[in-house]
C-alpha cells in the first residue's frame, strides 16, 4: 500500500485500469447446488473440481478459494477431494427468514488466472421448527358484562419454517364458555380468535384456564402450546382502536439504520385509567422482530438492522394496543422494501445437451435456459449475447427463455468440444452482468476401426505351464468414443494337431488377455501361430486382425535315457572284458545316453559315481567312454563294478545311473580258472539268514555229522569235474585273442553246472552255501545222447556251421560293446539259471569258428556269433540303430552293417575290418 502511495497520480490510474481489465476478462461460471438445512459440518454439497473440469489435486496448486463478500462463511472447500462442504451447521430461518426460496451466493476465485466462478446454493427447508407463541402464558381480562359472541384476538404462533412445514391450524382445549375461531388476514395468514360462547359470571368463576395448540403441516407434525389465563373483570368494556385496520409503508433497501418509518396510533373510548394505551410488538422467531423496534408509548417504528430486498421483500409487524385494565386490540404493519440494482442476472438452465453427433444438422437445439435478475423494473431487464466466430446462436423466447442452437454442421476432427460462454447483462445503472458456461462435446460416429500398436506379437510360455496361465495381453485402440471405441477381442478359429485352437488357447473378450487351457509340451510342439480379431461396438462394427506367435520354452522335465548298455529284464549281469595287459587309456566300453529335452537341458555329462577299485577306471565327461586310468595289476580283482551317472545341465539337473561289471582277464582259461571270484554278491539280509541257519545246523550234532559226510562226497565229485574241465581247456587254447570279450558272469559260472553237480562254499564271506544245482540242457548245443557218450567231442565237431560275416555293424551303428545287446530266441534274455549253458555254447562256437579261420568274432551266419546265446532267430533287426561310432575294446574286429547282404553285395573281407580296428586302437 505504501508503494502505491509513492506512485504518481497517473501511475496509480494506469495500475487501476490494468486491474479492471483483468477482472473484466475473468470469466465466471455459475454453479447451482442444493442442500438441506441443519446438516452436519463438513457435509458434501457439490463436486467443485468436477464442475470446474479440474483434478482435485490441481485446486490447491491453482490457489482456489471462496470469496464471501463480507458475509459469514457458510461453506468451505475440501482441497483433497475437490468438493464443496459446509463450514458449520446452516439454519435456513436464520439466513432467509420466511422467504420461499433461500439462496446463498458466493464466488470462487482461481488465483493463478484470476478466474471467478459464481456459486449459488439453495438451502431447502426441513421441519425443524415447531410453532411457537411469543409468550408461554397469555393473560386475558374480560368484563363480566361482555355478551356472548365477543371475540378476543389471541397472539398468533410463529413457525420459522415455510411451505407445508409452517403453521397450519390452531386448536383449543374443550371448555364451557369459549370456542376458537381461526380467521385469515388479507395476506392469507391465519390468526386465532377466542369467541365467548356463554356469558361470564365472575362470582361463579373468576378465572378460566385454556390451552391453545398451534400445529404445522410437516412430517412429523410439530406443535406449540400457549396457556391462556382469562380473568373476568367488571366495568371496562371498551378496547383500544387503531386509526387504521392495517398500515402499509414502502422503504428502499438502502435506508440507513435508526430511521423512523411509521407511527401507529390507537384510541380508547374509556376515560382515565381505562383509556391509557400502551403499544407492544408481538415477538416471533423471524428476522422481522430484529429489523424493527416499536416504541411502547409513542408507537414509533424504527429500523434497527439493514434491509435487503433479496432476503425479504416484505416485512409484517404485528402490533398490540392495550388499555389500563387490559383490553387490547391488534393491527398489522406491512413494510415493503424497494429494490436497488445490487444483483447481477442469474442463469437457470432448463435443459442442456452435453453431447451431439458431429453429423447433426444446423438448427439443432443445444440448451434451453432462463435468465433471471432478482432486482425489479429496469434493473431486471436482461440482454444475452455470445462470442463471435462460434457456430452457435441464441433464439429468444417468452419469459426470458433462450435457446442455444447450431448454425452449421460440426466437425469432431476439427473441434471435439466447445466451451460456450453466454453473457447476460441487466439494465441497471451501473449495469451488472453474469457469464454462463456450457460445455458441449461433439460425439463421434463409428468411422475408425480398432488398431493394434504392432503388426504382430510374440509371446513365450514355459512348457508344463499350469492350466489357465496368462500368456500375453494384447490391447487395441479405437480413436472413436463410447460404444464406437469399446473394443472386444476374439480368436479366429483354427486347428492344431487335429484339435480346435479353442481347446489350447482362450481369450478374455474384454481385456485381450490370452490364457492357456492346457499344459504345453515342448517335445510335442514348439510354437503356435494364431490370429486375433479386435471388434468395436459401433453400428456397423469395424474390426482389424493381428497375428500372434506363441513360443513354448523348453523345461528340464526329461531325465537322460541310457541307450547302451541296456539293462537286462531277467536280472542277469552283463560283463565287459578288459585284458590285464591293457595300458592306461584303454577303452573298455562306452555309455550312450540321450535326452528328449533341447538346448542346455539336453547337454549330458558322464560321471563315475562308484567303483569297486577307485582310481582304476575313468569316464569321459562328455563322451561317456570308460577307460582304464592306470595299468592293471595282478592284485586287482577279477570283477570290477562301476556305477556311471549321466546328468543333464538343466535347472534343476536330472540324472540316470547304470551299473557296469568289468571282468579283468587276459584269456578265456583265466576267466574259467577264476570263476569263483565272479560270484554275484548276495543280499546282506540273505547272508545274515544263511549264517543263522549254518549256526543252527552246527548246533545239532547229528545234522552236523551228516553234513560232513555229504561234503566229503561232493568234494570228490568236484575233483572229478575239474579233471573234465582241464581236458576241455586244452582244446580252448586255440581260441584267438580277437574273439569277443563280452561274456555273462552267471553264464560262465553255470558252465560246470551243465555236466556235473556242484557243492561249494563261497569264499571270503560270512556265510556258507550248500548248492545242489540240477543239470539243464534246454539252451545248449548238445543233445542228451552226445552228452552221455563223450561230453566234449561235440564242442569241436566239424559239422559246426561256418561263420558268416554279413551280419555286421557299420561305423555309424556301433552303440558300444557287443555284449550289451540282450536277447534270446524270442528277443529277450533267458533266466539266470540258463546263463551257464548259453555262455558255454557261445565260447565253444567261437573256438570252433576261430579254428576254421572264417570269422573274427565267431558265430553263425548273420548272428555275429550270438546265435548260441540268443537263438538262431537273432538278426540285425533286433539291434537298435543308435548312430554312434562304437567299437569293441580289446578286439581288432570291426562291426559293419549288413547292407551288403540286403543289397545283394558281397560282404567286406575280415582283413580290412581288422586294419580299421587297428587304427582305432592306435588312436
Amino acid at each position: 500500500m505504501a508503494a502505491l502511495q509513492k506512485l504518481p497520480q497517473h501511475g496509480r490510474l494506469m495500475l487501476l485500469c490494468f486491474l479492471l481489465a483483468v477482472l473484466c476478462e475473468a470469466r465466471a461460471w455459475q454453479m447451482h447446488y442444493s442442500v438441506p438445512e441443519e446438516i452436519d459440518k463438513d457435509s458434501f454439497v457439490g463436486d467443485i473440481a468436477k464442475d470446474l473440469g479440474l483434478e482435485p489435486l490441481v485446486l490447491a496448486e491453482r490457489g482456489v478459494r471462496i470469496i464471501s463478500r463480507g458475509r459469514t462463511q457458510l461453506f468451505a472447500l475440501n482441497l483433497r477431494s475437490g468438493s464443496l462442504v459446509t463450514a458449520d451447521r446452516i439454519d435456513r430461518e436464520e439466513l432467509c427468514a420466511q422467504s420461499v426460496r433461500c439462496l446463498v451466493n458466493f464466488n470462487i476465485l482461481l488465483e493463478d488466472k484470476l478466474s471467478i466462478y459464481s456459486v449459488e446454493v439453495e438451502i431447502t427447508d426441513i421441519n425443524d421448527n415447531a410453532p411457537r407463541f411469543g409468550v408461554e402464558e397469555l393473560e386475558l381480562k374480560i368484563s363480566e358484562t361482555t355478551t356472548p359472541g365477543f371475540r378476543i384476538p389471541l397472539k398468533s404462533a410463529h413457525d420459522a419454517d415455510v411451505g407445508e412445514n409452517t403453521l397450519q391450524k390452531y386448536e383449543l382445549n374443550p371448555n364451557d364458555h369459549f370456542s376458537l375461531d381461526v380467521r385469515s388476514r388479507v395476506d392469507g395468514n391465519k390468526y386465532p380468535e377466542l369467541v365467548l360462547e356463554h356469558s361470564l359470571d365472575r362470582e361463579e368463576k373468576a378465572f378460566h384456564h385454556l390451552i391453545l395448540v398451534a400445529l404445522d403441516g410437516g412430517s412429523p407434525i410439530r406443535s406449540g402450546t400457549s396457556r391462556i389465563r382469562v380473568t373476568v373483570l367488571d366495568a371496562n368494556d371498551n378496547a383500544p382502536v387503531f386509526t387504521q385496520p392495517e398500515y402499509r409503508v414502502s422503504v428502499p433497501e438502502s435506508m440507513p439504520i435508526g430511521t423512523r418509518i411509521l407511527t401507529v396510533t390507537a384510541t380508547d373510548a374509556d376515560e382515565g385509567y381505562n383509556a391509557q394505551v400502551a403499544y407492544f410488538q408481538e415477538k416471533n422467531l423471524g428476522e422481522t422482530s430484529k429489523v424493527f423496534e416499536l416504541e411502547s408509548t409513542s408507537g414509533d417504528i424504527i429500523i434497527t438492522k439493514s434491509l435487503d430486498y433479496e432476503d425479504a421483500k416484505v416485512h409484517e409487524i404485528d402490533i398490540e394496543a392495550q388499555d389500563g385494565p387490559g383490553l387490547l386490540t391488534r393491527t398489522k404493519v406491512i413494510v415493503t422494501v424497494l429494490d436497488v440494482n445490487d444483483n447481477a442476472p442469474e442463469f437457470y438452465v432448463t435443459s442442456a445437451t452435453s453431447s451431439i453427433p458431429e453429423d447433426s444438422p444446423p438448427g439443432t437445439i443445444i440448451a434451453l435456459f432462463n435468465v433471471h435478475d432478482r432486482d425489479s423494473g429496469q434493473n431486471a431487464f436482461i440482454t444475452c449475447s455470445l462470442p463471435e466466430n462460434l457456430p452457435f446462436k441464441l433464439e429468444g423466447s417468452v419469459d426470458n427463455y433462450h435457446r442455444l442452437v447450431t448454425t452449421r454442421t460440426l466437425d469432431r476432427e476439427q473441434f471435439s468440444s466447445y466451451n460456450i460462454t453466454v453473457t447476460a447483462k441487466d439494465g441497471g445503472k451501473p449495469s451488472l452482468s453474469t457469464d454462463a458456461h456450457i460445455l458441449l462435446q461433439v460425439a463421434d460416429i463409428n468411422d475408425n476401426p480398432p488398431t493394434f500398436p504392432h503388426m504382430s506379437y510374440s509371446a513365450y510360455i514355459p512348457e508344463n505351464n499350469p492350466r489357465g496361465a496368462s500368456i500375453i495381453s494384447v490391447v487395441a485402440h479405437d480413436p472413436d468414443s463410447e460404444d464406437n471405441g469399446h473394443v472386444t477381442y476374439s480368436l479366429i478359429e483354427d486347428t492344431l494337431h487335429g484339435a480346435p485352437l479353442s481347446s489350447y488357447i482362450s481369450i478374455n473378450s474384454d481385456t485381450g488377455i490370452l490364457y492357456a487351457l492346457c499344459s504345453f509340451d515342448y517335445e510335442q510342439f514348439q510354437d503356435l501361430q494364431l490370429w486375433l480379431t479386435a471388434w468395436d461396438s459401433g453400428n456397423p462394427p469395424l474390426s482389424s486382425n493381428v497375428s500372434i506367435s506363441i513360443f513354448v520354452l523348453d523345461q528340464n522335465d526329461n531325465a537322460p535315457e541310457i541307450l547302451y548298455p541296456t539293462l537286462p529284464t531277467d536280472g542277469s549281469t552283463g560283463v565287459e572284458l578288459a585284458p590285464r595287459s591293457a595300458e592306461p587309456g584303454y577303452l573298455v566300453t562306452k555309455v550312450v545316453a540321450v535326452d528328449r529335452d533341447s538346448g542346455q537341458n539336453a547337454w549330458l555329462s558322464y560321471h563315475l559315481l562308484k567303483a569297486s577299485e577307485p582310481g582304476l577306471f575313468q569316464v569321459g565327461l562328455h563322451t561317456g567312454e570308460v577307460r582304464t586310468a592306470r595299468a592293471l595289476l595282478d592284485r586287482d580283482a577279477l570283477k570290477q563294478s562301476l556305477v556311471v551317472a549321466v546328468q543333464d545341465h538343466g535347472q534343476p539337473p536330472l540324472s540316470a545311473t547304470v551299473t557296469l561289471t568289468v571282468a579283468i582277464a587276459d584269456s578265456i582259461p583265466d576267466v574259467l580258472a577264476d570263476l569263483g571270484s565272479l560270484e554275484a554278491p548276495r543280499d546282506s539280509q540273505a547272508s545274515d539268514l544263511t549264517l543263522y541257519l549254518v549256526v543252527a545246523v552246527a548246533a545239532v550234532s547229528c545234522v552236523f555229522l551228516a553234513f560232513v559226510i555229504v561234503l566229503l562226497a561232493l568234494r570228490l565229485r568236484r575233483w572229478h569235474a575239474s579233471r573234465l574241465l582241464q581236458a576241455a581247456g586244452g582244446g580252448l587254447l586255440g581260441v584267438p585273442a580277437s574273439a569277443s570279450q563280452f561274456v555273462g558272469v552267471d553264464g560262465v559260472r553255470a558252465f560246470l553246472q551243465t555236466y556235473s553237480h556242484e557243492v561249494s562254499l563261497t569264499a571270503g564271506s560270512r556265510e556258507s552255501h550248500v548248492i545242489f544245482p540240477q543239470p539243464n540242457y534246454a539252451d545248449t548245443l548238445l543233445s542228451q545222447e552226445s552228452c552221455g557218450k563223450t561230453p566234449f567231442s561235440p564242442l569241436f565237431s566239424p559239422q559246426q556251421a561256418p561263420p558268416n560275416t554279413d551280419w555286421r555293424f557299420s561305423q555309424a551303428q556301433r552303440p558300444g560293446t557287443s555284449g550289451s545287446q540282450n536277447g534270446d530266441e524270442t528277443g529277450t534274455w533267458p533266466n539266470n539259471q540258463f546263463d551257464t549253458e548259453m555262455l558255454q555254447a557261445m565260447i565253444l562256437a567261437s573256438a570252433s569258428e576261430a579254428a576254421d579261420g572264417s570269422s573274427t568274432l565267431g558265430g553263425g551266419a548273420g548272428t555275429m556269433g550270438l546265435s548260441a546265446r540268443y537263438g538262431p532267430q537273432f538278426t540285425l533287426q533286433h539291434v537298435p540303430d543308435y548312430r554312434q561310432n562304437v567299437y569293441i575294446p580289446g578286439s581288432n574286429a570291426t562291426l559293419t552293417n549288413a547292407a551288403g547282404k540286403r543289397d545283394g553285395k558281397a560282404p567286406a573281407g575280415g582283413n580290412g575290418s581288422k586294419k580299421k580296428s587297428g587304427k582305432k586302437e592306435k588312436k
